[in-house]
C-alpha cells in the first residue's frame, strides 16, 4: 500500500503543482494569453502528440480503434444518465448536459494517464481526447446553441493528424529519425501548457450556486463509476489499457463546454462554472482513490 500511495503522489503532485502555477498567474494578474496558448495546444500540441505516440505504435491499431469506441460509449453513458438526472432535478438540459457528458480528458486526463501509465497511457488518452474534441464541436455546441459547428471541427488539425497516424499504423510505417525527434519536442509543449491554462481558467471562472454545483459534482462521480463498470464489462482489453480507461472515466467536466454555455445560455453560465470548478476540485479526492484501489497500473 505504501508503494501504491507513493506512486499516486508522484502522479498527482506534478499535475496539481502545474495547475496551481496557472492559478497563481491569474491571481497576480500576470500576462497570460489563453487564446494564444489554446491555439498552440490545438494546432501544434495535440497533432504532434498524436503523431508522436501513435506512429510509434504504443498501442496496436485494433486496440486504438476499440479505445475510440470506448470513448464514444463513455459519452453515451454520461449523456443518457445525465439527461435523466437533469430532468429529474429540473435543471436546464441545454446548459448542463454538455458539461455533464463531456469530460476533461485533455487538460487533466492526458497528463495523469501519461504520468501513471507511461506512453501507452498517453496513447489511450489521446483516443479519448479526439472523440471528446469531436463531441465538443458537435454536441457541446449544439445543446446550448441549437446547432453543431462542423466548420470549426473541420479546422482542427488533430483530426487530420489522427487520420495520418492511423494510416501509418495500418501500414507499419516508421517516421524518419529527425522528424520523429521534432515531433517529440513539439509534443512536449502540450501537457504543461494545458495544465497552466486549466489553472488560469479555473481562477477566472465566475460562478454561483455552490449547493447545486456540489450535488451535481457528486452525481458526476457516480456516473463515472457506472461508465467505468459498463466499459470494463463490455470491452475485452489488456489490463493496463482497461485501467487507463477506468481512470479517464473519472475526469471532471470539460472547461471547454463552458464557452458555448456562456455565449448561448448566459443566464446559466455562473451555475455551470460552479459545477465545473467544484468537480475539478473533487478530482483531488477521487483520482487518488481510483489510482489506489481501481485503476492500478
Amino acid at each position: 500500500m505504501t508503494e501504491i500511495f507513493g506512486h499516486v503522489v508522484n502522479v498527482m503532485l506534478p499535475v496539481l503543482l502545474c495547475v496551481l502555477v496557472g492559478y497563481g498567474l491569474a491571481t497576480v494578474n500576470a500576462p497570460f494569453d489563453r487564446k494564444l496558448f489554446g491555439s498552440l495546444v490545438s494546432n501544434v500540441g495535440y497533432p504532434t502528440l498524436v503523431l508522436s505516440h501513435l506512429a510509434k505504435q504504443h498501442v496496436q491499431l485494433e486496440t486504438f480503434l476499440t479505445v475510440l469506441l470506448a470513448a464514444a460509449a463513455m459519452i453515451a453513458v454520461f449523456g443518457g444518465l445525465g439527461f435523466a438526472v437533469l430532468k429529474l432535478l429540473r435543471i436546464p438540459v441545454k446548459a448542463y448536459l454538455s458539461p455533464m457528458m463531456l469530460s476533461n480528458v485533455g487538460n487533466i486526463g492526458l497528463p495523469v494517464a501519461t504520468l501513471a501509465f507511461g506512453p501507452e497511457g498517453a496513447a489511450v488518452a489521446i483516443g479519448f481526447v479526439v472523440v471528446v474534441l469531436v463531441a465538443i464541436f458537435t454536441i457541446g455546441i449544439a445543446l446550448p446553441m441549437g446547432k453543431p459547428n462542423f466548420r470549426a471541427l473541420a479546422r482542427q488539425p488533430v483530426i487530420y493528424a489522427v487520420i495520418v497516424a492511423l494510416g501509418l499504423m495500418a501500414g507499419g510505417v516508421k517516421l524518419p529519425g529527425p522528424l520523429e525527434q521534432s515531433l517529440e519536442i513539439l509534443a512536449g509543449l502540450a501537457i504543461p501548457v494545458m495544465l497552466l491554462t486549466l489553472g488560469h481558467s479555473l481562477a477566472t471562472l465566475k460562478f454561483t450556486g455552490l449547493t447545486r454545483a456540489v450535488a451535481l459534482s457528486i452525481v458526476h462521480v457516480g456516473l463515472s463509476a457506472i461508465a467505468a463498470i459498463f466499459l470494463t464489462r463490455v470491452l475485452a482489453l489488456d489490463t493496463k489499457i482497461e485501467a487507463v480507461i477506468v481512470l479517464l472515466c473519472f475526469m471532471p467536466p470539460s472547461v471547454a463546454t463552458y464557452l458555448a454555455v456562456s455565449q448561448h445560455q448566459p443566464e446559466e453560465a455562473p451555475g455551470v462554472a460552479g459545477f465545473i470548478f467544484v468537480s475539478t476540485l473533487l478530482t483531488l479526492v477521487t483520482l487518488p482513490l481510483v489510482l489506489t484501489y481501481w485503476a492500478v497500473p
